[in-house]
Order: structure tokens, then C-alpha cells, then sequence
């Protein structure tokens, strides 16, 4: 799967890239709403539709619910849920919305979905009651009418332990975060899944895990080294530069960051980091990088792109994970 940009060109990006040979297509909470190319593109073939990821805290479980159904009806069945927490200072600041015990949040917004999607299914009354979210009136009138496909599975984006964990106890699938390497994946996310798998009582084959790499194609890996850079200067990424004994960049990026010199950024991105956490140069190059990276883990990715591939390229790079 790799990213439609958003609406305007939603439609001929979305063929586009059925074309080329992409399975899918996914959104990100950018500067456009994550919802409405996906609702453009359900219209493009077999393509399958995810929110890569739909901020969840500061919807409500009845909008989230309704989007994501509407677009189940639209896709034929072919559409995922995927939901992130954010970071606080996005969530509290951009959105004005709460972000306390995040892990417990989303674990019960999950619930809470899931009671929605039931008692449209089956006609039962809805009553939910958490700490976060309370849910007891649904007539209907306000109950999608009847159709075949079910409810949409939930995927959760996860870094953290905690919350990688409670992905494999409560939700359908995991979204690798795309800052990520070879080594965190194995040795950090990897057993938090199981962890969680453990804790549910599921043996893995019913639960989804979906990696996302940062691409890079050709010679000029500027906007990779911008983007690698935006995301090591959160707090919330420096584990995964930690296990690489690179933690002390994280600190020096968030103060260049706090001081708006984002161009400035960049030119810390050395090429180690860069080829470590990105699959940069020729298609076969990104493919063998991916390859060995998600190798054992899974057999489906997610292309971020820090800027618009051509197709051409991209298709080279599909064929060449293809072989």
C-alpha cells in the first residue's frame, strides 16, 4: 500500500497507482482530512482504503464509527480502521482535546467501537459505559442500513511497549510506526506483540501486522533527511534511536526544532540513520532494504513517501518486492 496526498487528485493518484500494482492505498493525518481521499479512491477498482492513522482522541466513537462504516459500504468491504494517539502536545494543543492515560483511552475507545458496530449489526441495544466514553441511545434512524460486508477491522499505530501491547491484546492489527529500523522491530516490537497475543489468549494467525518504511528513491534523499529529522526530535521517538546508540541526537534536533530552524535539521541526518531507519536508492536497492527489515514479520507494508514518487518508480520498486 502507498499514500494518497490528499483529495484534489485523489481519483487519478488512486488509478494510478492500482496500475502500477499497488493493493492499496492509505491516508495520514497531514494537512488534509484523512477520511476524504479515501471516500474519492473507493470509487478506483479493487483497491483497499486505511486511515494510516485517523487521530483518534479527539473524535468521538460515533463519528469514527459512521466514517468508518460508510466507507466499508462505499469500498465493498475493503476498508481499515487505523487509529493513533499522537503525541500529547499535538493532541492537547493542536486539537484541544485531553490525552491523559492514552494506553487505557484507546483500549476502551477500541470497546467502544465495537459495542457501535454490534448494535448496528444486530439490531441489540447499545450500552456502553467507561470511564472515557459512554454510549447507551441508538435508534433506528441513525443506524447505517443493512449490508453484507461487517464491520471494518481496527488497526492500532503503535511505538511504545505499552501500547504495541495492548495493539496485539484489544485490536485486528498493528501499524508500525515509520520511524523505525530492522532492530527495533525485532527486538522491541516484536515481543511487546507477543506479549499482548499472550494476554488475549490468540495464537497470532487472526492478527495483523503492517510496517511502514520511509522511502526514498534516486540520488537526493533531502526531504528524507527533513522528515527523519522531524520525527527524531520528539521525545517519543528517541527509543528508537536509543537502541542504535544514537539517543543524544534526539535532544539536539528538538532544540534546533523549538528554535524554528527546521532546515537546519536535516544536515544532522548522517547516512548511517538515514539507511538505517529509511530504504533510500534505486527499486531494488528499497526492496532489498525492506525485505531484510520486515523478513519473518510480515508479508505487507505500508510506502511512506516523504514526497510524491513518480508512479513509474514506484512501480519498479512493487516489482521488484514482487521477485
Amino acid at each position: 500500500m502507498t499514500a494518497l496526498f490528499g483529495p484534489t487528485d485523489a481519483i487519478s493518484r488512486a488509478r494510478a497507482l492500482a496500475e502500477a500494482g499497488a493493493s492499496g492505498v492509505f491516508t495520514f493525518e497531514g494537512p488534509h482530512d484523512v477520511f476524504a481521499p479515501l471516500t474519492l479512491a473507493s470509487t478506483v477498482g479493487e483497491l483497499d482504503l486505511m486511515t494510516n492513522v485517523a487521530i483518534a482522541f479527539p473524535r468521538n466513537p460515533i463519528h469514527l464509527a459512521h466514517q468508518a462504516i460508510d466507507h466499508q459500504i462505499l469500498s465493498g468491504g475493503r476498508f481499515t480502521l487505523g487509529l493513533g494517539t499522537q503525541i500529547r502536545t499535538q493532541i492537547e494543543k493542536r486539537f484541544g482535546a485531553d490525552f491523559d492515560r492514552p494506553v487505557a483511552r484507546m483500549t476502551e475507545l477500541i470497546a467502544a467501537l465495537r459495542a457501535i458496530f454490534e448494535a448496528w449489526q444486530t439490531g441489540e441495544r447499545l450500552d456502553f459505559r467507561g470511564e472515557f466514553y459512554r454510549h447507551t441511545l441508538m435508534t433506528p434512524t441513525f443506524s447505517p442500513r443493512e449490508h453484507p460486508y461487517g464491520p471494518p477491522p481496527i488497526y492500532l499505530g503503535a511505538l511504545g511497549p505499552k501500547l504495541t501491547r495492548a495493539a496485539a491484546e484489544f485490536a485486528d492489527g498493528l501499524l508500525v510506526m515509520p520511524f523505525g529500523s530492522k532492530r527495533f522491530l525485532h527486538d522491541v516490537t516484536m515481543p511487546a506483540v507477543r506479549d499482548g497475543l499472550t494476554a488475549a489468549g490468540r495464537d497470532g494467525a487472526d492478527f495483523a501486522i503492517v510496517p511502514e518504511i520511509i522511502v526514498s528513491a534516486g540520488d537526493n534523499h533531502d526531504a528524507a533527511r527533513r522528515l527523519l529529522a522531524f520525527y527524531g526530535s520528539t521525545p517519543a521517538y528517541r527509543p528508537v534511536l536509543d537502541v542504535h546508540g544514537w539517543g543524544e541526537l534526539q535532544p539536539e534536533l528538538n532544540a534546533l526544532s523549538k528554535q524554528g530552524r527546521w532546515q537546519e535539521m536535516g544536515s544532522l541526518i548522517d547516512d548511517d540513520v538515514l539507511h538505517t531507519i529509511a530504504a533510500c536508492g534505486s527499486p531494488a536497492e528499497i526492496a532489498a532494504h525492506i525485505t531484510d527489515r520486515v523478513g519473518g514479520v510480515s508479508d505487507r507494508i505500508c510506502l511512506y513517501q516523504p514526497g510524491p514518487i513518480p508512479v513509474e518508480s514506484l512501480a519498479q520498486i512493487v516489482d521488484a518486492l514482487h521477485h
